[in-house]
């Protein structure tokens, strides 16, 4: 090693840069002083000898003297130096700490996840944010594949983001936690670069991955915020579905209206053809005709329910008393049917007659599944109230003993003509959710773990002007 490499080698401390300058100080004041001291032992003449025992002459010592002083003075500046710099070099680590505490606070306090990930894969630093949007407990100092899933979309650009050093801005993917709840989440995923002095060029040109400065850039981690976009998802989904509903209705009722009157126009002429026509052919071909068009006056006078909008009148609905009037309903209707209610009901905000309406469409659906299946109806109608997302809700469970429902058919039981009956409209569940999203509240279907269907319903037990966010699937169970 030459002498220039030795040098940049050499690393000194502060306090010894300013030993080493002391020392440096203090050998130069004993050169001038010894240079002083010879030149007036050179320039005096020999004492006389009645002077022997005379002192030497004050001029003699004076510069020894000053230059103890001078010496003194600067070692005391030095050592106020060295204590100012002290006091500053403790002041600079506390406000390193607090700095540093600061934004600790900041990152675990932030609604948005983050999470650092080195090159290596590891996760070195995520905030609770991210462990909540993420459904996983601890998750630094683990693979993020194993967090994400080693075939997830997340993955997928983590590892694109820490191998090309590409940037992903804004992208909504799903994600399924350990408890199979597949969740909406907002991700933005950016590479972190650190320069390293560039080893050499080639051929006198920038080389791949050199910056122009000489610096050469390296991917050391990966930068991922994300945040949890279930709810919000939801709530556009609700949105769009009543848009949908108010274009429907606009486009649809006035059509449905003059095909109801075209239908008794000709169910009116069928049945005069059938009193004056005598039994035979004639006579049968008018009853068809008949029969045929209350089938579509039905159908019509249901879409027509569907698609008009609804005019609720608020008002405070007992919810036990409905449920009971409802199986009360239910019971005269189909004297074979066993219902039971059972759970806490409370008042609600609402229209008690569409509400009555609602549950009794879902009370029957679950008779008629039971029927077609050749069982004996069962139906069991329980309530309970929920504290989720910052309101109280009220939960109405309705249950049957039927078959269940098709995995397949599940996502579309609420379309609008969707039916597996075969005298059915495919309407009934239809007007069942219209009436739940007109009161605020959501409503979903699943097949029980021991047979048969289950319908829950969620109403609010307080009414809101501003939108809503309904409780997730995941709160919903």
């Amino acid at each position: 090693m030459n002498a220039s490499a030795a040098i940049r080698h050499l690393t000194l401390s502060p306090t010894q840069l300013i030993y080493l300058g002391v020392l440096a100080f203090l050998f130069l004041l004993a050169v001038i002083a010894g240079f002083f001291f010879l030149r007036r032992t050179l320039h005096s003449e020999p004492a006389a000898e009645g002077d022997a025992s005379k002192p030497d002459h004050p001029d003699v010592e004076s510069p020894a003297a000053f230059m103890t002083a001078s010496m003194q003075g600067v070692i005391e500046k030095l050592r106020a130096q060295e204590k100012e710099l002290a006091r500053l070099h403790l002041l600079a680590q506390e406000r390193a700490q607090e700095t540093e505490r600061f934004s600790e606070e900041v990152t675990r306090n932030m609604p948005t996840g983050l999470l650092l990930v080195s090159a290596t894969g590891t996760i070195s630093m995520a905030n609770p944010a991210a462990a909540t949007a993420l459904g996983a407990g601890l998750l630094q100092y683990r693979s993020y594949k194993e967090i994400f899933g080693a075939e997830s979309q997340l993955a997928w650009m983590v590892t694109a983001c820490l191998r090309d050093g590409r940037t992903f801005q804004r992208e909504e993917v799903e994600h399924t936690t350990r408890n199979g709840e597949v969740r909406r989440l907002g991700a933005t995923i950016s590479p972190i670069y650190r320069g390293t002095r560039s080893l050499g060029r080639v051929n006198g040109a920038v080389a791949p991955g050199e910056a122009a400065s000489g610096q050469e850039v390296k991917i050391t981690g990966a930068l991922c915020l994300m945040s949890d976009l279930t709810e919000l998802a939801a709530l556009q989904k609700q949105i769009r579905w009543k848009e949908n509903l108010a274009a429907l209705g606009e486009m649809s009722a006035g059509i449905a209206h003059e095909f109801k009157n075209a239908l008794a126009t000709i169910s009116g002429y069928a049945q005069m053809i059938r009193s004056e026509a005598a039994p035979g052919e004639i006579h049968e071909s008018a009853e068809r005709i008949v029969e045929q068009t209350r089938a579509l006056t039905h159908v019509v006078t249901e879409f027509l329910r569907f698609a008009k909008p609804l005019e609720i009148s608020y008002e405070a609905v007992a919810m036990r008393a409905l449920i009971d009037h409802a199986a009360g309903e239910l019971r005269d209707a189909i004297p074979e049917c066993e219902v039971s209610c059972e759970g806490a009901f409370e008042e609600v905000p609402g229209d008690e007659a569409l509400l009555r309406q609602a549950v009794l469409n879902l009370a029957r659906n679950g008779v008629e599944a039971a029927r077609g299946a050749g069982r004996a109806p069962k139906v069991a109608i329980s309530g309970s109230i929920e504290d989720l997302g910052g309101r109280k809700w009220q939960r109405i469970a309705i249950a049957d003993n039927g078959p269940g429902i098709p995995e397949q058919d599940l996502p579309k039981i609420f379309l609008p003509f969707f039916t597996t009956k075969s005298d059915g409209t495919g309407l009934g569940l239809a007007v069942v959710q219209k009436v739940t999203l007109q009161h605020g509240g959501s409503i979903e279907a699943r097949n029980r773990t021991g047979g048969g269907a289950e319908f829950l319903l969620w109403l609010p037990l307080r009414q809101e002007v501003s939108p809503t966010l309904f409780p997730s699937a995941a709160a919903r169970i």
